[in-house]
């Protein structure tokens, strides 16, 4: 990124609005924890990794899916809640935002850094192992939740986000799936003229 500083006074706003008088604090943190995480490990590498305009746009861009997240709730953003109520769906599809980004802006990543890196050059083992590394990523944080809902008992049910859908946790990782897919079928060489 030419204006790093840029990049940082984004992310650093939307996380401290997402801050204000959030729904539960505990849920807030826990949702925005991998936003933090992620800045900083992009932080610390900078100088020896830079991705793409594009692609830290679309990181940026995830951030602030999870500081929404984490500001209402997943189960509860407003706008979400009013698509609920027009169209008559049983819950609030906004975790379903966030899953499918959490695929496709981890494909931009995964991508460009096997591209950068010469870690794949076959484009057919490129699409699958992106496409593999992104569902891991999205089992991992299944089981990261899964973790913290042990941990803290009912306080955990906003972060989980289920909305009492049993099979919640299969259809979030099929929506990172569809995520990744997507942003290989139709942004790869967007993304390969931004690199």
């Amino acid at each position: 990124m030419k204006k790093p500083i840029i990049f940082i006074t984004l992310f650093l706003f939307g996380l401290l609005v997402s801050a204000i008088h959030p729904k539960d604090y505990f849920t807030w943190f826990l949702e925005v924890f991998p936003a933090i995480v992620g800045v900083l490990i992009l932080g610390i590498t900078y100088k020896k990794f830079q991705f793409s305009n594009l692609t830290y746009f679309m990181i940026l861009a995830h951030c602030y899916v999870l500081f929404i997240g984490g500001h209402y709730t997943y189960a509860e953003v407003p706008f979400f809640d009013w698509i609920k109520e027009i169209f008559h769906l049983s819950r609030n599809n906004y975790d379903k935002v966030g899953h499918f980004t959490q695929g496709f802006v981890p494909a931009f990543i995964v991508r460009e850094i096997f591209l950068k890196k010469a870690i794949v050059r076959k484009k057919g083992w490129m699409t699958f192992l992106v496409v593999s590394v992104c569902v891991c990523i999205s089992a991992i944080y299944e089981f990261l939740e899964w973790f913290v809902a042990i941990a803290s008992g009912e306080s955990a049910e906003a972060f989980l986000g289920t909305q009492g859908y049993v099979w919640d946790t299969q259809l979030d990782m099929l929506y990172a799936t569809i995520g990744a897919i997507t942003m290989l079928l139709f942004f790869s060489k967007t993304q390969d003229k931004n690199m």
